[in-house]
């Protein structure tokens, strides 16, 4: 085991400690923004510009890398977001924070591909699963960790700001001086959104709709805990709650998903979700308690974090033998798409319906995806044995981003050469 982990650990140690700096500005930003009074459509764009950044990030941050390579491509994007979250605290104008956001955004695109592409290329087929899987555990706890640092200073000083700020510059130290090699530069592949959606309707579709939740969530559900709960140690542990259920239920879900048709147990979960979110606007419409609310949101997370997995691993099944890479990537610009509206649609229906709405849109939109999924399902069969991944395989598939060619037209000729170095 360690010595698998060995030529990734300086890498899985600058992951730790960045996600812990990006868990803590995550929950941090939309709290501040409320205590100044933000408007909930103003904590939307702010929301919708990181995923907007983010999506930009897909299509040309991979560009930078090639050029400068991956070590001085992470630092740079470490210097910039670093640097920003320091900026939050200095300028408390809504517009500025958009700016802010969409250029942190774009920073964590560039170091997920880092990151991601580095940890392929050090691990083989045999090792890609566990590499991964450590990768996805560090991800879940550290950005859970970096949740529950909220409650260690009051939003309105300038601590915490300065806190996320450190963490982040951090990270970049165990990568500048790790004596591991960095990966071979980004794969480029064309994004073929159409044969994508004929290939898979419902992983393309679904992933979109993931998209549409998460990215309202992750903007706006602190704002939720902490209209409902009142305090910021609530809003970390209501999130934090989210995210651990969402961990837990990767592994039965995506267990059930290589035993049954996916998207039947995609249904499964996306009611699951749908369920809990029309609970968690009734209970706190009513003013239900702490703990019903709590109980909802863990099954919230339990259902609905796994759906972006089961989409990538239906869409795997389905997928030529090299065409992994384009899926993967596909799939994350249109999960990036979706996130970058979601925000908008919630902000805009809690600003005139109030702070329950978040959880009504997030229950339609799921039930939009059954809808489609049985749709689908009364179309097609399920593939074959044969045809079939595994959900492991997949769930490490959908964490690769290859450098996106948005020249010309989306077709199969590789660029000219020398593009982008």
């Amino acid at each position: 085991m360690l010595k698998t982990l060995a030529p990734v650990a300086a890498l899985l140690l600058s992951v730790a400690i960045l996600l812990l700096g990006n868990g803590l500005q995550g929950t941090l930003l939309p709290v501040r923004a409320q205590l100044e009074d933000f408007s909930s459509v103003e904590i939307g764009i702010l929301g919708s510009s990181y995923f907007v950044g983010f999506a930009l990030g897909c299509l040309l941050a991979p560009y930078l890398i090639r050029r400068v390579g991956h070590i001085r491509a992470f630092t740079a994007m470490v210097s910039i977001a670093s640097t920003v979250s320091l900026a939050h605290a200095l300028i408390l104008v809504p517009e500025i924070w958009w700016v802010f956001r969409a250029l942190t955004g774009f920073c964590f695109a560039g170091l997920y591909m880092v990151i991601e592409s580095w940890l392929m290329e050090k691990s083989s087929n045999e090792t890609r699963g566990f590499v991964f899987s450590v990768y996805t555990i560090i991800n879940l706890t550290v950005v859970t960790a970096g949740q529950m640092l909220t409650a260690v200073e009051d939003p309105l000083n300038f601590q915490l700001f300065a806190l996320a700020s450190i963490l982040v510059s951090l990270a970049a130290v165990p990568v500048a001086l790790t004596k591991s090699p960095a990966p071979e530069p980004p794969t480029i592949v064309r994004i073929r959104p159409l044969h994508l959606f004929r290939i898979s309707p419902v992983g393309l579709v679904g992933s979109v709709a993931v998209g549409l939740v998460n990215g309202a969530f992750w903007s706006l559900g602190p704002v939720f805990a902490q209209r409902e709960e009142g305090n910021v140690t609530a809003v970390a542990i209501f999130m934090s709650l989210v995210v651990i259920s969402g961990a837990v239920g990767q592994w039965p879900l995506g267990r059930a998903s290589d035993s049954f048709d996916r998207r039947l147990i995609l249904v499964i979960a996306a009611a699951g979700a749908a369920a809990a979110g029309f609970g968690l606007n009734l209970a706190s419409r009513y003013f239900a308690s702490d703990m019903t609310i709590l109980a909802l949101a863990a099954t919230f997370g339990l259902f609905s974090f796994p759906l972006y997995s089961i989409c990538a691993a239906h869409t795997n099944d389905h997928v030529e033998a090299d065409g992994f890479v384009e899926a993967a990537s596909g799939l994350l610009l249109a999960f990036s798409l979706g996130a970058a509206v979601g925000p908008l649609i919630a902000s805009a229906l809690m600003a005139e319906g109030g702070v329950t709405m978040l959880f009504m849109f997030t229950a339609v939109v799921h039930l939009l995806m059954i809808m489609f999924a049985l749709y689908r399902m009364m179309l097609s069969d399920r593939p074959t044995e044969e045809e079939r991944g595994t959900f492991a395989e997949a769930a490490t598939m959908a964490q690769t981003v290859a450098t996106i060619d948005t020249t010309g037209e989306f077709g199969e000729e590789p660029l000219p050469e020398g593009h982008g170095e």
